[in-house]
């Protein structure tokens, strides 16, 4: 009892000690207006954003709107442009009651914008909120937005955010054959940069369609860096409703491609781990039918056992991906062979990882198998940085 509290006093003590870096308010992109605005004046813009495109408490489309910019539409990404809706499941066209726009959807029949959708447009702006993982789908949505726009001769505008998981770089990274919409380009799971510098390095390293470049402007944060553990202010999607949520989504988004669940449909999403058949763990839960998790939750009305990593990030410094539990629960049913499925791979970018827990690694050897490939990543990195980085030993 007295180590937990401890632990939890010194985890408090560092995170104020960060933000104390700068003692200043960080200011996202769209916050300045005054960098962006004069660029759309007189200009057809569209753009892409959901629940997370704020400046300060308002919607950028209604703010925009107010400062008589011409938006012509808005395309909303996985969850749609409200953020309420399930994880992979399709979000339809429509027009928004409020402003009467058209809301396209770049998450249903089509996931790159066309050149006919494209013709009216001169900027595309991309204002949504990241959270630094590969498999987190709104990347590679900015990544087809970029390309759609590069072939058609369109401005793209970034309005950069900072990225909660942004003080680390880990995880295998993805090899070219494991391409998918969860992991469009060779990186790690966690990335370790914003959206826009994101954007800068796909565009610089040619990994558009045939290398093509994108007319690509980044508007940066102010009084942000790599150091700085940034609380958002509102959820990202629907199943990660917490900054605990989000700084274990790393880690526990692997068994998304198990037979384990992730606690979608309860109120604790990417924050439980279990299985009605599973007896190690210390805590129970029953899926529901909840918003978010309408689309039959895994193991829906059962009773699962596992564990609540409500603490988690306090007692276990979170600046790497963990795999202990993802090791223990393979390790404890007996049935292997369904313990996997094909989704697995392409979350994990390779199928090296799920060949290694087979296999009896530990966690450190395979973590010692990802060490080189994320030394080149972050050769490349560096060069794309729009902020100060993260000292390479934390905590």
């Amino acid at each position: 009892m007295i180590h937990k509290l401890l632990s939890i006093l010194f985890f408090v003590f560092f995170l104020i000690s960060c933000q104390s870096q700068t003692n200043k308010k960080i200011i996202t992109g769209a916050e300045r207006t005054e960098k962006y605005i004069p660029l759309l004046k007189n200009k057809k813009v569209a753009i892409v954003a959901n629940q997370t495109s704020l400046i300060n408490h308002t919607h950028i489309v209604d703010s925009l709107l107010e400062m008589r910019i011409n938006i012509v539409k808005v395309f909303s990404p996985e969850h749609g442009f409200r953020g309420n809706a399930d994880a992979g499941a399709k979000v339809d066209n429509y027009k928004d009651s409020k402003t009467g726009l058209r809301l396209i959807s770049l998450y249903g029949k089509s996931k790159k914008p066309t050149a006919d959708i494209l013709s009216d447009i001169d900027i595309v702006i991309f204002d949504i909120q990241d959270v630094g993982a590969r498999f987190y789908t709104y990347i590679s949505t900015m990544a087809y937005v970029m390309e759609a726009c590069a072939e058609n001769n369109i401005q793209v505008i970034i309005l950069d955010r900072p990225n909660p998981n942004g003080h680390y770089v880990d995880g295998p990274v993805l090899e070219k054959e494991f391409s998918s919409f969860v992991g469009m380009h060779q990186v790690p799971v966690v990335h370790g940069m914003t959206i826009g510098e994101y954007a800068k390095m796909v565009n610089g390293e040619g990994w558009l369609k045939n290398g093509i470049k994108c007319n690509l402007k980044v508007i940066k944060c102010k009084n942000y860096d790599h150091n700085t553990f940034y609380q958002l202010p509102m959820k990202p999607s629907p199943n990660l409703p917490s900054m605990n949520s989000i700084y274990l989504y790393p880690s526990l988004c692997f068994f998304e491609g198990t037979i384990i669940s992730i606690g979608r449909g309860t109120s604790s999403p990417f924050e439980i781990i279990g299985h009605p058949d599973f007896t190690n763990g210390d805590y129970y839960f029953t899926p529901k039918e909840t918003p978010g998790a309408s689309l039959y939750p895994p193991f829906k009305n059962q009773e699962c056992n596992g564990y609540f990593l409500k603490d988690f990030c306090i007692e276990n410094k979170m600046n790497k991906i963990h795999l202990n539990y993802l090791i223990e629960m393979y390790n404890f049913f007996k049935n292997k062979d369904d313990f996997f499925n094909a989704f697995f791979d392409k979350l994990a970018g390779t199928d090296k990882l799920r060949l290694q827990i087979i296999a009896g690694k530990s966690e450190p050897e395979i973590r010692e198998s990802w060490k080189a490939k994320i030394d080149e990543y972050k050769k490349i990195r560096i060069k794309y940085l729009l902020y100060p980085d993260f000292k390479s030993v934390r905590l």
